[in-house]
C-alpha cells in the first residue's frame, strides 16, 4: 500500500507518515521499483497504534519507548499523564473564569479590562496587604463584577482582607449572591463561614434572606450566629431561638442581646423571647455564668415585665446573679419614665 493510499485510510497526512519514518517509529516494510514507500498490513496497525496513544497525550518519543521496549510499563506514564492533564485543566478554568469576570464587567474599553486583570492579578497575591490594597484601592466608578469578588471572599483567610472583599461586594451593585449562596451550602465549615457574614452585608438582594434562614439550622454554631444577627436586625423573628443560643452559649451574647432587645419593641415578639430567656434561667442545667448573661440580656427589652424579672432575680439564691439582676434594677429605676418603655 503505497502512503497516499496509507493517509486515505489512516486519516495521518503523508507529511506526518514521513515524518513517523524520519523518527523511526513507523518505517515501511518495503520500497516499489520506482522508490516509493510501501506500507505492509502490519505497518498499518502500527500506524494505528502511535495514533491511539498520541490521543492519550504522549510525545513521540514516549510512543517509541512505548512500543520499542518490553520492559516499558504503562502505569507511571499513565499516572504522569493524569496529572499533567488535571494540571493544564486547571490552568484552563482558571483562564476561562478570568474571561468571565472580564466579561461580566461589561467593559467599555481595554482600560476597563485592564483594571479587571490588574485586580484579578492583586487578588492571586500571596500578600494579604497586597489584596487588601487591590480591593480598597479601586477607582471610584470602576466597574467590579460582583461574582469575582463573591469568589474571593470564600477563598480569603486573613480577616482584613474579608472585611475589603465584603466591603465592596456590598458597594458593587452587582450580583455575587449565586456564589456566596453555593458557599453557604458547602460541606466545608470555612467557606460557610466566609460566605454567610458575606450574605449578611446585602441582606437586601435577591435571595439573601432565604439562604440566612437556611443557615439558622447549620451545624456550626458560628455560622448560625452570623446568620441570627443578620436576620434579627432585619426584624424577622425566626432568628430569636438562635439569638437566646448564643445567649446561652456566650457566642456573641452581647451582640445577640442587643438584637433581642431591638426585636422585643415588636409586643408579640417581646413575649416571646422574654418567656424564653425565663425558661433558660429556670433550667436546672444553667450555671451561674449563663444565668448571668441571660440576666443581663432581660435589661435590654422595653417594658415593666422585664424589670419585674429582674426584680424576682434580685433576690435569686445565687448571690452572683442576685447582684447582678439588683444593680440594673437599680439602674432601670433611676431613668426617666420615657426611657423605661
Amino acid at each position: 500500500m503505497l502512503i497516499g493510499e496509507v493517509a486515505r485510510r489512516s486519516g495521518v497526512s503523508t507529511r506526518m507518515l514521513r515524518h513517523y519514518d524520519a523518527l523511526g517509529l513507523v518505517r515501511p516494510t518495503g520500497r516499489t521499483v520506482g522508490g516509493y514507500r510501501e506500507y505492509s498490513a502490519e505497518d498499518v496497525r502500527r500506524i494505528f497504534h502511535v495514533e491511539s496513544l498520541r490521543s492519550l497525550g504522549l510525545s513521540l518519543k514516549q510512543i517509541g519507548r512505548a512500543l520499542e521496549d518490553p520492559a516499558f510499563t504503562p502505569s507511571a506514564l499513565v499516572g504522569d499523564l493524569i496529572r499533567w492533564t488535571e494540571d493544564r485543566l486547571e490552568r484552563e478554568r482558571e483562564l476561562l473564569e478570568r474571561l468571565r469576570a472580564v466579561d461580566a464587567s461589561a467593559p467599555t474599553g481595554w482600560r476597563d479590562v485592564l483594571r479587571i486583570v490588574e485586580l484579578m492579578q492583586g487578588l492571586d497575591s500571596t500578600s494579604a496587604a497586597r489584596r487588601q490594597q487591590a480591593v480598597l484601592a479601586r477607582p471610584e466608578g470602576a466597574p467590579v463584577p460582583a461574582e469575582l469578588l463573591a469568589r474571593a471572599v470564600l477563598a480569603e483567610s486573613d480577616p482584613n482582607v474579608a472585611g475589603a472583599l465584603r466591603w465592596a461586594l456590598a458597594r458593587s451593585g452587582g450580583d455575587g449572591m449565586a456564589a456566596l449562596a453555593a458557599g453557604a451550602r458547602s460541606e466545608d465549615v470555612d467557606i460557610r463561614r466566609r460566605a454567610v457574614p458575606a450574605i449578611a452585608g446585602m441582606p437586601e438582594a435577591p435571595g439573601a434572606t432565604a439562604v440566612l434562614a437556611d443557615a439558622l439550622g447549620d451545624p456550626d454554631v458560628t455560622v448560625r450566629g452570623y446568620a441570627a444577627l443578620a436576620l434579627g436586625r432585619c426584624g424577622v423573628a425566626a432568628a430569636v431561638p438562635a439569638l437566646i443560643g448564643m445567649v446561652v452559649e456566650g457566642a456573641h451574647d452581647v451582640d445577640a442581646a442587643e438584637v433581642l432587645g431591638t426585636l422585643s419593641r415588636d409586643p408579640g415578639c417581646g413575649k416571646q423571647i422574654l418567656t424564653a430567656l425565663v425558661g433558660e434561667l429556670t433550667t436546672p442545667t444553667a450555671d451561674s455564668a449563663t444565668r448571668i448573661r441571660l440576666t443581663q440580656a432581660l435589661v435590654e427589652l422595653p417594658g415593666t415585665i422585664a424589670r419585674e424579672a429582674l426584680r424576682r432575680l434580685a433576690h435569686d439564691g445565687d448571690r452572683a446573679v442576685a447582684l447582678v439582676a439588683s444593680a440594673f434594677v437599680t439602674v432601670l429605676d433611676e431613668r426617666s419614665p420615657e426611657d423605661r418603655g
